[in-house]
């Protein structure tokens, strides 16, 4: 394979260096105008470029792979990162992401969460808030607390094959309309008052 190698020296215009292979179709150019550094690769299908000035490098290709060791990126300003498709992380090992502020999630349609074990823990208060909000455990549900409020704005069901309802100390159910029903109902208790 034989290459067609150019050296332009222009004290206007700087430098460029120019790499031509025609048998691969391929052309490399480097180009130096004393503000900007320009390195481009351009093939039959697609062409990839790397930009320096002295305070920005762009790069411009179809695809852009980093392998290493170890990565460290850091900004002391901002970071962003955006995808017009796809935008997967993963790791083999365990993955953390900390904030010093606040952290915010929101897509605009599902957000699934699985795992073998999740735990969500606040050290103020917790909020789950929705149109229509289901806790289904297909084993065992529970919901405990220093205090357990349950109330619905128009009306509250409790349904089971079997339920039980205890308290340590007392019990109090009233209400404007109050019914007891079942085929068999047993009231009991060392002292029963009815009425009052």
């Amino acid at each position: 394979m034989a290459l067609t190698c150019k050296v332009e020296l222009n004290q206007t215009t700087g430098m460029t260096l120019t790499v031509l292979n025609s048998a691969g179709n391929v052309t490399q150019t480097a180009v130096f105008n004393g503000t900007t550094m320009t390195f481009t690769c351009k093939g039959a299908d697609a062409t990839s470029t790397i930009v320096q000035n002295s305070d920005s490098i762009t790069v411009n290709c179809q695809t852009f792979t980093v392998n290493a060791d170890t990565i460290s990126c850091t900004s002391t300003k901002n970071t962003s990162h955006s995808a017009d498709g796809t935008f997967t992380i993963n790791s083999t090992g365990n993955s953390s992401f900390t904030s010093s502020a606040d952290t915010t999630i929101s897509p605009k349609s599902t957000l699934t969460m699985t795992a073998a074990d999740i735990s969500a823990t606040a050290q103020s208060t917790g909020k789950l808030t929705a149109a229509t909000t289901t806790i289904t455990g297909s084993q065992q549900a529970t919901v405990t607390g220093a205090e357990l409020a349950l109330s619905g704005s128009s009306s509250a069901s409790l349904k089971g094959a079997s339920i039980s309802v205890q308290a340590d100390s007392t019990m109090s159910i009233s209400g404007l309309t109050t019914t007891v029903k079942g085929t068999t109902t047993a009231i009991q208790g060392s002292l029963v008052t009815l009425g009052g």
